[in-house]
């Protein structure tokens, strides 16, 4: 059997979670569902599938830190640092780089830091069925999650035929990748029964996926091959990312690679999947009250109907009255009050206060 790998992409500032989530420690990094950090989380569920001394984390330069503190049981030469964030086709290629490096016969899964999956087992299932058809044949797999509701917020794939079962899951052909729908074409998507959402979970051959680039790719493929010959001379991996990193294409990998490869399959989840996105989504993994409010630490709801409150400061309660459909989250240093219908507004909120000089610190 080809030795497996898993690299873990723990980018991005979690804008949508502020005040709990700030730049200098974002979203993946905190326990927003569980008392656990989401990429703590996403390690334990990989550490029975895959020895952890073969497990990569991308993350930003500035986060690196925070990894090791959340996660010492990682080999700290695996846990690497982009100078600036370039969408994920970069972050997929210096993977590609750093596993082949290690294995160049070697099967690796992609997967983002800070998806909620309860299901351990089936998960396990899904993905050892996906290393399997992987390790078999020219393929690049990936993990579909069946819609539960017309989402307008994912890509979607288009399941063709069945083409094998493997390890007791059926593999699909894809037919095609669709980008965000609106919501007429997200409901006719649900009711198609075919189509489901792509939620950035890849498995491939070092060979294969390196083959991809190669064909669809090569200038990206290039400048991150140079990386190997930077390395063999000596240079630290830090100089020389922050020397290649900021002249790469700023692409996506669904976009550089996945929506033009020859060969896509495609297993069903068959497990639970939450992104948690956004505010809103936090009371579908926490305790509801008889009144729909969904309470986070020291707080109390009077007279109140769906409401989702969260207080990280245990020297501070938070309280409402007669309100209804709000998310208050309090910090030491602050505070948002929103409708619930707003969550995903909160990015433009934050990003606001990066341009005023008073409030900026607060990001």
């Amino acid at each position: 059997m080809k030795k497996r790998y898993a690299v873990i992409l723990a980018g991005g500032n979690g804008e949508r979670f502020w005040p709990e989530s700030r730049i200098a420690n974002p979203k993946q990094f905190l326990p927003i569902v569980g008392d656990i950090p989401m990429l703590k989380q996403t390690i334990n569920r990989l550490k029975d599938f895959i020895d952890v001394e073969n497990i990569f984390v991308i993350t930003n330069v500035k986060h690196r830190s925070i990894v090791l503190d959340v996660c010492p049981e990682l080999d700290t030469k695996k846990v690497i640092g982009e100078p600036i964030g370039r969408d994920t086709a970069p972050a997929v290629a210096l993977a590609t780089l750093l596993v082949q490096r290690e294995d160049p016969d070697a099967v690796f899964a992609m997967l983002p830091a800070d998806a909620v999956i309860q299901d351990k087992s089936a998960f396990c299932s899904v993905l050892e069925s996906s290393f399997k058809i992987a390790e078999a044949e020219p393929a690049l797999v990936i993990i579909g999650i069946k819609p539960s509701h017309p989402a307008t917020g994912y890509g979607y794939i288009q399941k063709s035929n069945e083409c094998g079962e493997f390890s007791g899951n059926v593999a699909y052909s894809v037919k095609k990748f669709v980008e965000k729908p609106n919501f007429d074409k997200a409901k006719a998507y649900l009711e198609s029964g075919d189509f489901y959402w792509n939620a950035g979970m890849f498995i491939w051959s070092v060979s294969v996926i390196r083959s991809e680039f190669e064909k669809n790719c090569a200038e990206l493929w290039r400048r991150i091959e140079t990386i190997s010959d930077h390395l063999d001379s000596g240079k630290g991996l830090n100089v020389i990312l922050e020397s290649i990193y900021p002249d790469l294409e700023k692409i996506s990998v669904d976009y550089a690679i996945i929506e033009k490869a020859s060969r896509v399959v495609m297993f069903e989840s068959l497990f639970d999947w939450d992104d948690v996105g956004e505010w809103s989504a936090v009371a579908r993994h926490n305790p509801i009250d008889s009144d729909g409010n969904c309470l986070r630490g020291l707080s109390l709801a009077v007279d109140s109907k769906n409401n989702i409150i969260s207080n990280r400061d245990d020297k501070h309660v938070v309280t409402v009255l007669g309100v209804e459909d709000l998310i208050v989250v309090h910090t030491e240093d602050a505070t948002l009050v929103c409708k619930k219908d707003q969550s995903q507004a909160v990015k433009n909120l934050v990003q606001t206060l990066s341009k005023k000089s008073e409030t900026k610190k607060f990001i």
